[in-house]
Formats: structure tokens, C-alpha cells, sequence
């Protein structure tokens, strides 16, 4: 491959690392401090669409490394939606068929995403995220299928496969590490899966123990895909707290606003967790004053633009004849 000329012999060669990183860009005119140098790192410039191709490639490589499918034997996950449609598209294309469980209240893009890449849907009522509990859970619902259709499915379990933690630790941490030339103070990011903090943190800790990993979490009830509240991670068997030194809890409703800012202001496409971040981002900036920070926005607007509708009704405006 010759990331130069940027020529590639397949997709997968596209895949982000530490040669081939996925982009920094500075914020400017978002950043409420001079002496403060802020950087987003855009996700969603991944070949499948948002940070969870790192953690997908990882399950997918390993998974077919101990001969666990293959042969008929295809993958099934429960989803939120980004973790399922990168390895729905990547199975596909190395001849594995994926089933994926999704909580009804997923975008509608997000689920004929999932269908144009090959998944079989299963749609089922569960909270946005998928979650641990009884009858129709996602999850539950995942681990019955691979249970009962040993020989159709193997379930890759985001929640608790130490493949997403390491997928940070081989790309994410060494990308940022290296395009910020070791300078970075303060990493920002949301919490899911807990993949991408604690694999991440876990890497940048060991350069620089005294880095500031702050942790975005939405108000209770909200309606923002992939993100959890602490509250919900009983689910993840990946969340590390000792690898995080804040968490802020900030109204969901300002994930929105704040998403069609960086798209109006600065340029970046950015979805609704994206929002979130930059938010909590900007108030850790006021208060800390100076350093060097990245922002991980896991993806872009593009599979969200009903949920920001219904949250910015005018978007909505003059959108039909």
C-alpha cells in the first residue's frame, strides 16, 4: 500500500493507524481560550463510517484467526448501529454473513445502513443503547441466537471483547500520540462500549501519566446513539474508572445545538455525540485555561439527520413541496 499516493489494493488497507491516521483538525472559532489548542479527531473519515471500524477489524481478524467463523458460521451483535454496520460491511466482503440486533429506537438510517451493507435486522423494543435486561434486550436476544445456532452464528460481544480495548491500543492512543508530537494534555470523549477510553487512555497513560481523560456522559433518558450514562454501564465489562480522571454529566438536549454548531462554524460535519463532546470539552477549556487537547468525535451527522430534526424542528422547514 502507499498512503502517499493514497492507491490501495482493497478497503481494508484504508483502515486507520498509526502510518495512516484518521485526521486532526485545530478548532478555532469554538475554542473559548487562546492559550487552549484544541483538536478534533474526525472518526467518521474511517472507510466504514465512524470509530468503530477500529474495534470491528479487531473482533473480525481475531475471530477468524481461532477459526470461530467460517464455513457457514457467521457473526451476530447486538447494536446500537456504528459497531454493527462496520462489521456488517466487512464481513460481507471477506464472505461472512452477520445478523445484527437492534434496539427499535435506533435512527432509521442507521438501520437501512445496516441493510444496504448485508446485515440481517433484527429490530427489537430495548433502550437505545443496547442493555442487559430481560425479555426482548438486545443483548439477551444476541447471546440466544449464538446459543441456540451454534453451528450459524458466534456473537462478537462489543461489551466485554478485549479486542475493542486493544484495537485503541494499537491505533487510536499511538495515532494521537504521534500527530500531536506527545504534546497533548487533555484527551475528550464520550462513554459506550468504554472500548475506546479505556484502550485509548490505557496508551497515552503509559506516555504521559499525567494526562486529563475526561469523560462526556448525556442526562439520564436520553435519546443520543452510542452514548451511555454511567448508569448504563453495567452492560460493558470494558469500563476502567481508574483510567478516567472526570466525568461530566451534560444535558442531552445541548447535543444537538452544539453538533450544528461545529457544522456551521467550523466546518465539521460532526454528529450529535460529537456535540456532546465538544461541549463538555469547552467547559473543561474555561476552567483549565491552557494545554493541548483532542476531541474523539466517533462520527458524523450523516446517520443522524432525523434525530436532529425532531431536536431542531427548523431543520426540518421547507424540506417538502
Amino acid at each position: 500500500m502507499d498512503h502517499r499516493a493514497r492507491v490501495y489494493d482493497n478497503i481494508f488497507e484504508l483502515l486507520p493507524s498509526e502510518e495512516n491516521p484518521s485526521p486532526m483538525v485545530r478548532i478555532n472559532r469554538m475554542n473559548p481560550s487562546a492559550d487552549f489548542v484544541l483538536y478534533a479527531k474526525l472518526e467518521w473519515m474511517n472507510p466504514f463510517g465512524s470509530i468503530k471500524d477500529r474495534a470491528a477489524w479487531s473482533m473480525l481478524r481475531d475471530l477468524e484467526r481461532r477459526g470461530e467463523i467460517g464455513n457457514g458460521r457467521g457473526i451476530v451483535e447486538a447494536t446500537s448501529g456504528n459497531t454493527g454496520i462496520s462489521l456488517a460491511a466487512m464481513a460481507r466482503v471477506r464472505g461472512h454473513h452477520m445478523r445484527a440486533v437492534v434496539p427499535n429506537k435506533v435512527p432509521l438510517e442507521k438501520k437501512v445502513l445496516l441493510k444496504i451493507v448485508g446485515a440481517e435486522l433484527d429490530v427489537v423494543n430495548d433502550e437505545l443503547c443496547p442493555s442487559p435486561g430481560m425479555g426482548e434486550g438486545s443483548i439477551n436476544l444476541a447471546k440466544t441466537h449464538a446459543k441456540a445456532s451454534r453451528d450459524r452464528y458466534v456473537m462478537a460481544n462489543q461489551y466485554e471483547n478485549e479486542q475493542n480495548v486493544l484495537a485503541h491500543v494499537r491505533t487510536t492512543g499511538p495515532e494521537i500520540w504521534r500527530q500531536t508530537g506527545g504534546a497533548i494534555t487533555h484527551l475528550f470523549l464520550a462513554l459506550g462500549t468504554c472500548g475506546t477510553v479505556t484502550g485509548t487512555s490505557r496508551f497515552l497513560r503509559g506516555k504521559t501519566p499525567h494526562i486529563k481523560v475526561i469523560a462526556v456522559q448525556p442526562t439520564e433518558g436520553h435519546d443520543v446513539p452510542g452514548l451511555r450514562n454511567v448508569s448504563e454501564l453495567r452492560v460493558s465489562k470494558l469500563f476502567d474508572a481508574s483510567l478516567i480522571d472526570e466525568i461530566l454529566e451534560i444535558d442531552f438536549e445541548l447535543a444537538y445545538p452544539r453538533a450544528l454548531e461545529l457544522c456551521r462554524v467550523e466546518g465539521l460535519l460532526a454528529a450529535p455525540a460529537a456535540g456532546l463532546i465538544c461541549e463538555g470539552a469547552q467547559r473543561i477549556i474555561k476552567r483549565d485555561k491552557t494545554g493541548l487537547g483532542v476531541m474523539i468525535f466517533p462520527d458524523g451527522v450523516f446517520k443522524y439527520t432525523s434525530n436532529m430534526a425532531k431536536h431542531i424542528p427548523e431543520l426540518a422547514e421547507g424540506t417538502e413541496a
